[in-house]
């Protein structure tokens, strides 16, 4: 079966092609987007999410921003009028979602990209696609890496719960969370995931359970409240989750309803295991305390719940915190971590 790509060059190099992650399960449809615009709506509006695949997608998308603008009539080969344009494009779709880390290192890293190439608009569109084709390649080797470090947590008929989405839909590649996952079945083991609905837009329901079944992986499909009931029965052998940020202390921030399944699985004594990019730990911010949470509109919880938000009162957060006291291992794709955790630069 063909792998899964939630991000990529569209055909050409002309594009960024994007999975619509917001009509799966039942419409699988790729689009091509040329415009700064077109980027920021996507990731703003999660056709494309998941940490990983949103900075792949933001060093794509402004590799393609500036190969049209370069070759754009107005702009012709002026260095000053392509960079003014291009960094207003960088703007827009590094403002497009505030906690995931990746986006911003993602911008970042393709302006250092630019900064550092002389001679004309042509020339910095030409190092901005080299770098992005870097991007992309380092995300597919990273997932890989988290897969083989994160093996050790998932023997032979391990049962394994996730919240979210963490796979491939997530990143370039064969995910973060579900990465260990994949690498089991691969070399033969017998691994099961029970993937969490994760409300109030089911991106456990709708993307890992679609991706697993397409993988060949068994999986079972449980609301938000049956975790910890699943925990006590003794059906969850490790818990494995992604993470949007990682303070430097080793507090995580992931979905929202990961911290409630972190307390369940250390109550229960479950491993609680966070698999993520080297990339997604911020080693300037010192705590989760300092990590921007992203609020988002009321009618998400409310269309799920058929209440009217105009009379009820709606609080929405897409992340929560869940403190490093709670982790019993970060695996990224430079190997395994274990408390207590000290990622200060």
């Amino acid at each position: 079966m063909e792998p899964i790509r939630a991000v990529d060059w569209a055909p050409g190099r002309t594009a960024l092609r994007i999975i619509d992650q917001r009509l799966l399960p039942v419409t699988f449809e790729r689009r091509d987007l040329t415009t700064a615009d077109e980027i920021r709506e996507a990731i703003a509006t999660l056709a494309v999410r998941g940490a990983p695949a949103i900075g792949v997608a933001a060093a794509i998308g402004l590799a393609v921003v500036a190969r049209h603008a370069a070759a754009a009539k107005d702009v012709g080969t002026g260095r000053e009028a392509f960079v003014a344009a291009w960094n207003t494009a960088a703007d827009l779709i590094a403002a497009a979602r505030p906690t995931a880390v990746n986006l911003a290192w993602a911008v970042g890293r393709m302006r250092t990209a630019a900064a550092r190439t002389p001679g004309s608009a042509a020339a910095v569109a030409t190092a901005l696609e080299a770098e992005a084709d870097a991007v992309l390649s380092e995300d597919r080797e990273m997932c890989a890496a988290i897969g083989n470090h994160g093996l050790g947590f998932v023997p032979d008929g391990a049962r394994v719960l996730t919240h979210c989405n963490a796979g491939a839909l997530a990143t370039a590649g064969i995910g973060t969370a579900l990465a260990p996952v994949y690498a089991a079945h691969a070399a033969g083991r017998r691994v099961s995931v029970i993937a969490g609905e994760t409300r109030p837009l089911l991106q456990g329901g709708r993307l890992t359970a679609w991706e697993l079944t397409r993988a060949g992986v068994p999986v079972r499909l449980v609301t938000d409240g049956m975790s910890a009931s699943l925990m006590r029965t003794g059906e969850v052998d490790v818990v494995l989750v992604g993470a949007d940020r990682i303070a430097a202390n080793g507090d995580v921030v992931n979905k929202i309803g990961t911290y409630a399944v972190a307390v369940a699985a250390r109550h229960h004594g479950i491993p609680f295991v966070v698999c993520a990019p080297s990339s997604t730990i911020d080693s300037c911010t010192p705590t989760g305390a300092g990590i921007p949470i992203e609020h988002r509109a009321a009618d998400e919880v409310a269309a799920a719940s058929r209440a009217d938000s105009a009379q009820v009162a709606v609080w929405n957060p897409a992340f929560d915190l869940t403190p490093a006291a709670l982790v019993t291992a970060i695996v990224t794709d430079r190997g395994v971590w274990a408390p207590p955790y000290s990622f200060a630069s």
